[in-house]
C-alpha cells in the first residue's frame, strides 16, 4: 500500500486498503477480530440510537461480518433496555465465525427471517447486510431487502457502507440503501464521498475500533482538508503586482462577456497582482465597462468569436504571466474552436482550460499530454463525457474512474466538477473536496473557480495543489456567501466576493 498522501488530504480508504489495515491489525498486532467486530458495533449502536425515532429498532442482517456487527448493535440495544427485532435474509445456521459467536451471544428473541411487512412502524433500521467488499448489483434477496428499507419511511442507518455502494468507488449499480447516517469503521471510504454514493451515505460518522497506531495509511485518495489553505502564498512586503502573480485570461465572444470577466474578476480577488483578458475585438468595449482593475486586449475576431490569428497574441501576452486560462466564454464557432487547440499547443506556461476550451478538444483529450507545462482541466459531467466520447450519465454512475482515466489520457490534472469535486492527477491520488454546497448551482460559479485557480497557478503553486486548494476555498466562499444571502440566493458576484473568507486559514 502506497503511503503518499500529502498532509493536508484526510486518508480515505478502499476496499483492499481497508482489509489491510484489518490483517495489519490482526495478524501483526495480535488484536482480536471479535474485539474490532464488537467496537464497531458499539459505535453503530450508537449511531443508530441516536437517529431513532419512537418504535422498535430492526436491524436487518446478512450472514457476513456486517452482519456480525449488526448483532452486536441488536445485543447492546437490548441491554440498554430498547425494543430491537433482528431480520435475517439468511438463515441463521449459515453463520461462522464471529458473527456465529455474537449470534450466540444474543439475548432475546433469536432473528427472524426477513420479510418487508417487519418494518413496519419502525423507529430506525440498521443496514447490517453487505460490507466494503462489495461490489455490482445486489443479488436477491439482498435486493429485494434493500429496496424495502427504502420504501419505508423510518430513518435508516448504513453499517460501515450503505449495502448496494461501492466503497471503493461510490459507484451504484442497482438497489441501494439510502442512509440518514452511515458509522463507518477506522476510517471513512472512498465510496461515501463521491456521487453517487454520497447521497446514499447520509451523515458520515467514524468509528475507532481499536486498530493500534501505526496501521497502514490509504494511499490512493483522501478528502481535502482546510490544512490545505496554508498553501496559499501571500504577498510579501517587497513584491509588486507582477510578482504577486500575472494571469492572461483568453476568452470571450459576441453575447458571451460575462464568463472572461468574472473569471478576471475572481483571479485578482484572490491575489493575482495582475490580470489581462484576451477577448475578440468587437466585444472589448462591453467587457472595458464591466472591469476596473483588470486590463483588456482586444484580438482579431471573425463575426465576433476568436480566430486563430489571435494565437500568436495570447502567446506574446504569456510570456509575462504565471498562467493563462482558456476558455470562459469563447464559444463553438469553428473558428474559436481552431483558437481554443492553438493556444492549447502554444502557450508555455499553466493553462487551465475550461468550459468551451474543453469543448474544443472533444474526443481530442490527448492532444493535452503534448504540453510540456503543467495544465488544469476543469469540466462537469457534460464536458468530461465529451472530452472522452461518452455520455454524461456514463460519467455521472462512474465518476472517479472517468476522472482518473481523463488525467492519464491527458497528463493533466482533472478536476471534475460537483458537489463532490474529484481532483485528479495522472499517476497520482485523488483529491475529493468534502464541503461542496448548493449555493454554487447557479450560473457562473465555474468562471470563478477558474479564475481562482489560475490565480493559484500564477502564484507558483504546483498543479495538484492549485486545483485542490482552489476546490475548497470555492466552496467555502459559496458558504460564506449563502450565509450573507442564503443559499438560494447566491450569485456568481457574491462568491467573487466571499473569496477572501474562503482563503482564509482558521
Amino acid at each position: 500500500m502506497r503511503d503518499t498522501l500529502p498532509d493536508w488530504l484526510d486518508p480515505v480508504f478502499d476496499a483492499a486498503e481497508m482489509r489491510a489495515v484489518d490483517a495489519w491489525a490482526i495478524e501483526e498486532r495480535g488484536v482480536p477480530s471479535l474485539d474490532l467486530m464488537e467496537r464497531a458495533g458499539a459505535g453503530l449502536a450508537r449511531v443508530a440510537a441516536a437517529a431513532a425515532r419512537p418504535g422498535p429498532v430492526r436491524v436487518v442482517v446478512g450472514k457476513g461480518n456486517n452482519g456480525g456487527d449488526g448483532l452486536v448493535v441488536a445485543r447492546l440495544l437490548r441491554e440498554e433496555g430498547r425494543e430491537v427485532d433482528v431480520l435475517s435474509v439468511a438463515p441463521p445456521d449459515e453463520l461462522r465465525g464471529d458473527p456465529a459467536v455474537n449470534l450466540e451471544r444474543l439475548p432475546g428473541a433469536p432473528p427472524a427471517t426477513f420479510a418487508p411487512e417487519r418494518l413496519e412502524g419502525s423507529g430506525a433500521v440498521v443496514d447490517a447486510l453487505l460490507g466494503t467488499g462489495f461490489e455490482g448489483s445486489p443479488r436477491e434477496p439482498l435486493a429485494s431487502a434493500i429496496a424495502a428499507i427504502n420504501a419505508h419511511d423510518a430513518p435508516a442507518v448504513a453499517c460501515d457502507v450503505p449495502s448496494g455502494v461501492n466503497a471503493s468507488t461510490g459507484e451504484v449499480e442497482g438497489e441501494a440503501v439510502r442512509a440518514v447516517a452511515t458509522a463507518t469503521f477506522h476510517g471513512s471510504k472512498i465510496g461515501l464521498h463521491v456521487e453517487p454514493g454520497k447521497s446514499h451515505a447520509g451523515r458520515v460518522e467514524v468509528v475507532d475500533i481499536g486498530i493500534p497506531r501505526g496501521a497502514p495509511r490509504g494511499g490512493s485518495a483522501g478528502l481535502i482538508s482546510e490544512r490545505v489553505l496554508a498553501l496559499y502564498p501571500r504577498r510579501g512586503r517587497s513584491g509588486s503586482k507582477f510578482s504577486s502573480g500575472v494571469v492572461v485570461i483568453a476568452g470571450g465572444s459576441m453575447g458571451l462577456t460575462g464568463a472572461p470577466t468574472m473569471a478576471a474578476r475572481s483571479s485578482q480577488r484572490a491575489g493575482a497582482g495582475y490580470v489581462q483578458v484576451a477577448v475578440p475585438g468587437p466585444v472589448q468595449s462591453a467587457v472595458d465597462l464591466r472591469l476596473l482593475e483588470q486590463m483588456s486586449r482586444g484580438l482579431p475576431d471573425d463575426d465576433g468569436f476568436h480566430t486563430p490569428r489571435g494565437v500568436e497574441v495570447v502567446g506574446e501576452m504569456a510570456e509575462r504571466a504565471g498562467a493563462v486560462v482558456l476558455g470562459p466564454g469563447i464559444g463553438r464557432a469553428e473558428s474559436a474552436v481552431e483558437f481554443a487547440r492553438g493556444v492549447a499547443r502554444a502557450v508555455e506556461k499553466p493553462l487551465l482550460v475550461d468550459a468551451d476550451g474543453l469543448n474544443a478538444h472533444a474526443g481530442r483529450l490527448e492532444l493535452f499530454a503534448e504540453r510540456r507545462a503543467a495544465t488544469v482541466l476543469t469540466p462537469h459531467e457534460g464536458e468530461l463525457g465529451r472530452l472522452l466520447e461518452l455520455d454524461s450519465d456514463e460519467v455521472r454512475a462512474h465518476r472517479l474512474r472517468h476522472a482518473r482515466e481523463a488525467a492519464e489520457q491527458s497528463g493533466a490534472v482533472v478536476l471534475l466538477k460537483g458537489d463532490d469535486t474529484i481532483v485528479a492527477a495522472p499517476g497520482g491520488p485523488v483529491a475529493i473536496n468534502p464541503s461542496g454546497t448548493p449555493a454554487l448551482a447557479t450560473a457562473g460559479t465555474g468562471d470563478v473557480l477558474s479564475g481562482l485557480i489560475g490565480a493559484l497557478l500564477a502564484k507558483g503553486l504546483g498543479a495538484f495543489e492549485a486545483a485542490a486548494l482552489g476546490a475548497l476555498a470555492h466552496a467555502l466562499a459559496g458558504r460564506a456567501a449563502a450565509a450573507r444571502f442564503g443559499v438560494d440566493h447566491v450569485m456568481a458576484g457574491d462568491v467573487i466576493d466571499a473569496l477572501p473568507d474562503g482563503l482564509t486559514l482558521r
